[in-house]
């Protein structure tokens, strides 16, 4: 009875250590917004959080949706900065300068089957203008390794033999539906400075 007692004080706590955790980072009112080289339009209130060549965005929280951007991926490094080529891992999600876009789609997918992704499917793959930078853009379905299934989208280009990678995912139920209309415009409109 005593254990319950507690644990009725503490989950809340908890809960609000966990929200605070979620939403730390700078606020980004909707509106023209510049991440790295690019200028995005978007409709939507972010936080976001930075590091040197990554950013990650989010409206209700990481679990809930996230933006994921990868700024001057270089050749031999993976799609996801996570690590360098390795003579022990040649088939690992290396960028190579010059990779075809369905290349470049597959070397994403492995990346995200990578990062511990489950059942990882793309589709739709068409090749997108961001300005003047060719590029692609394609779909995904996946699931965390806790089971819940995720919908986003994924926009990546090359431009002066780096990678620029930006994938957006959230829960299949309701997130997804709700913010897809509004990254999917933030997405087509991005351009390189």
């Amino acid at each position: 009875m005593r254990t319950l007692r507690t644990l009725r004080w503490l989950l809340p706590i908890a809960l609000a250590l966990l929200l605070a955790a979620c939403a730390s980072g700078r606020l980004q009112s909707a509106g023209q917004v510049n991440a790295f080289d690019m200028t995005f339009d978007t409709t939507l209130d972010w936080t976001r959080t930075k590091t040197s060549r990554r950013e990650t965005w989010t409206i209700d929280g990481v679990l809930l949706n996230r933006l994921l951007i990868y700024s001057k991926t270089k050749p031999g490094e993976d799609v996801f900065q996570r690590a360098r080529e390795r003579k022990s891992r040649p088939d690992g999600p290396w960028f190579r300068a010059g990779m075809r876009l369905d290349e470049m789609q597959k070397l994403i997918v492995d990346g995200l089957i990578d990062n511990e992704w489950v059942g990882v499917t793309s589709r739709d793959l068409r090749p997108h203008r961001f300005g003047s930078v060719e590029g692609i853009r394609f779909d995904v379905e996946m699931t965390d390794p806790e089971g819940l299934i995720y919908r986003g989208t994924v926009a990546a280009a090359e431009r002066n033999g780096l990678m620029t990678l930006i994938v957006w995912v959230a829960p299949k139920e309701y997130y997804h539906d709700r913010d897809a209309a509004a990254v999917d415009a933030m997405l087509d409109g991005m351009r390189f400075k």
